[in-house]
């Protein structure tokens, strides 16, 4: 069994991962900002009697992750796997969206990945194994307003992930990265409330999640993918998870980067009619945007 941390485990895929894997014996360091404001994970674990300690950990500070990967080292050693999932959503143009949102999502989705993988690496560089994975999305690959910030961010964390891979494998480290679609999280929930704005891209977006969430994607489904990376011993980087991950991927590159431009350019009812055609999802437009705003 491995001894794995998790980051952003309040909810969502790091809580269903850290359930997924010490119901199978996994050692779990389930990390948070603050525990005390998300009970629900040390309640369940308490009540299942899982292998799973609830420890605290701004992946935003330096000094935070120190203090933590510090503390598991002194008491209980190496760390067999590191799972970089905590992560945050902004979403608005890039006129509209205030600057210190765009670092805010940088500082936690890339710089916190960061800062988690360099306290890993000498030891499992030194052991000759270990497990890196970085918890990304379509979005990592899929540009499109308004997630400008958030896409901005999984761009970069699958770029570091792709370099580091090279890096690591000489030293029998594996890395990987996870790939969700829409999965029902409280994330992909926020993005369907759409701040005014001169943009009608958010409204769209906004439209195809809400109808993507009408059938639910369930969070426990990463849970299992990432379980299975880590007892697998694969060395496969990419791993899309979720009924539309693979989908969209393929959709995305079907297209030239000018076809991808004017589909987002689309009015509402062009992109309803385009997105039915390519997904068989029916849009609920907004009355403005049926109306043709």
């Amino acid at each position: 069994m491995a001894k794995v941390l998790i980051t952003g485990t309040s909810s969502g895929i790091g809580l269903a991962t850290a359930l997924e894997l010490g119901r199978v014996g996994h050692q779990v360091y389930a990390t948070m900002r603050n525990p005390a404001r998300a009970p629900e994970l040390g309640e369940r674990a308490a009540k299942e009697g899982l292998p799973i300690s609830i420890l605290t950990m701004d992946v935003d500070s330096d000094r935070s992750v120190a203090d933590c990967f510090g503390a598991i080292h002194r008491k209980d050693g190496q760390i067999d796997a590191l799972v970089n999932n905590a992560g945050i959503e902004r979403h608005g143009s890039v006129e509209e969206l205030p600057m210190e949102e765009f670092r805010a999502t940088m500082e936690t989705n890339y710089f916190g990945a960061l800062r988690c993988i360099r306290q890993v690496l000498p030891g499992m560089r030194e052991r000759r194994s270990g497990y890196i994975i970085n918890v990304s999305s379509v979005a990592g690959k899929i540009a499109c307003s308004p997630l400008g910030a958030y896409t901005a961010s999984k761009f970069a964390l699958e770029s570091l992930s792709e370099t580091l891979a090279g890096e690591m494998k000489p030293f029998g480290v594996r890395v990987a990265i996870v790939e969700p679609g829409i999965i029902e999280t409280p994330m992909s929930q926020a993005i369907s409330d759409v701040p005014p704005s001169q943009y009608r891209q958010g409204r769209n977006l906004a439209a195809l999640f809400q109808a993507a969430l009408e059938n639910p994607a369930p969070p426990s489904i990463i849970g299992l993918t990432i379980r299975n990376i880590i007892e697998s011993g694969t060395w496969k980087l990419r791993h899309p998870c979720g009924p539309d991950a693979e989908p969209f991927l393929a959709w995305r590159a079907a297209m030239t980067d000018e076809q991808w431009i004017d589909f987002n350019a689309l009015d509402a009812e062009g992109f309803r009619k385009r997105v039915k055609n390519d997904f068989g999802l029916d849009l609920k437009l907004a009355a403005e945007d049926a109306a043709g705003a």
